[in-house]
């Protein structure tokens, strides 16, 4: 499968975006999304989606951080 443009998120908190621009080459087993003050981490799987025609990646909500001040 050549790079995604995209992965599809699946859990998390209410309203977080199901599908977002792919992580950078070099990590692409997590994403990390900045919520409000806090970040939302996502964990690859083996599952792919299709989306407009091509199979995208799914990554599942793992846990949240919060922002240090």
């Amino acid at each position: 499968m050549s790079q995604p443009a995209f992965v599809i998120l699946v859990g998390g908190p209410p309203r977080t975006p199901q599908i977002r621009a792919a992580p950078p080459v070099g990590d692409r087993e997590r994403v990390k999304i900045q919520r409000g003050n806090g970040y939302e981490h996502f964990e690859s799987t083996d599952e792919c989606a299709e989306f407009d025609g091509e199979l995208i990646p799914v990554y599942r909500w793992c846990y949240r951080t919060f922002i240090a001040e």
